[in-house]
């Protein structure tokens, strides 16, 4: 059967999915064990803080720890496929996000097919993207980012959690709605990627909510006001979003 890009982005909203059985492990006193909770991506990233909070919500409320562990590699592939192949018993669960709508386009070939292997749960949080760049980037604004980036083409670092996640695809998309050059830098996640823009390793990145801080205390700064980024937060549907 053919799937739709509806049923993957319906498929995706879940923000933690199982691979099966939890209404059967429900009935016999669910959880009756820890249960693991594995994320995709590097820790100190958006979706891992979320799940470490949710985390430590359920532990409080159910009982039973819930440990996160955090298996990198393909843009969530990895942890996917674990989750997919586990005992379809509720006791893995997984943080999923845009990226895994991402990748079910984006690869041809994967060990799993992410609407049949993974039942969605809960959906836990929306965020907006913010574009950031370090200190030293001439740029001080949207219009003058793409004014640099055209006159310097492939010669501005754009850093990301990883190929295929949704700060990878909102810089792609930037890219080809603007017509500007920018190299892309992928990484395990976006915390590792912050640590590399704080340093000027890279410089620039589409982030989620994690970067506000850094750009209240200057470290960093963002092309759009921490007040439209309030604003963002408050009404996420006028932003576009994710599910992380």
């Amino acid at each position: 059967m053919k799937t739709t890009r509806r049923q993957v982005l319906q498929s995706a909203v879940g923000a933690v999915a199982t691979s099966g059985g939890l209404r059967i492990a429900r009935a016999q006193g669910y959880p009756a064990k820890p249960v693991r909770l594995v994320v995709g991506l590097a820790a100190g990233g958006a979706t891992d803080i979320i799940a470490r909070l949710m985390g430590q919500w359920l532990s409080e409320r159910l009982g039973q720890q819930f440990v996160v562990e955090n298996r990198t590699g393909a843009g969530g592939n990895v942890a996917t496929d674990a989750v997919a192949h586990a005992s379809a018993d509720g006791y893995t669960l997984l943080g999923a996000n845009a990226a895994n709508a991402i990748n079910a386009t984006l690869y041809e070939k994967l060990n799993f097919n992410f609407i049949r292997d993974i039942a969605p749960v809960a959906s836990f949080v929306r965020s907006p993207l913010i574009v950031v760049v370090h200190p030293s980037f001439p740029a001080t604004s949207i219009p003058e980012l793409i004014a640099h980036a055209k006159a310097n083409p492939g010669k501005i670092s754009m850093a990301s959690s990883g190929v295929g996640t949704p700060l990878h695809v909102a810089g792609e998309l930037f890219k080809m709605m603007t017509g500007v050059d920018m190299v892309h830098v992928p990484y395990k996640g976006a915390a590792p990627a912050l640590t590399d823009l704080l340093g000027a390793q890279v410089q620039l990145m589409f982030s989620d909510m994690t970067a506000v801080e850094y750009i209240r205390d200057g470290r960093l700064r963002g092309l759009i006001t921490v007040k439209d980024m309030e604003k963002a937060q408050a009404y996420p549907n006028a932003w576009g979003r994710n599910n992380r």
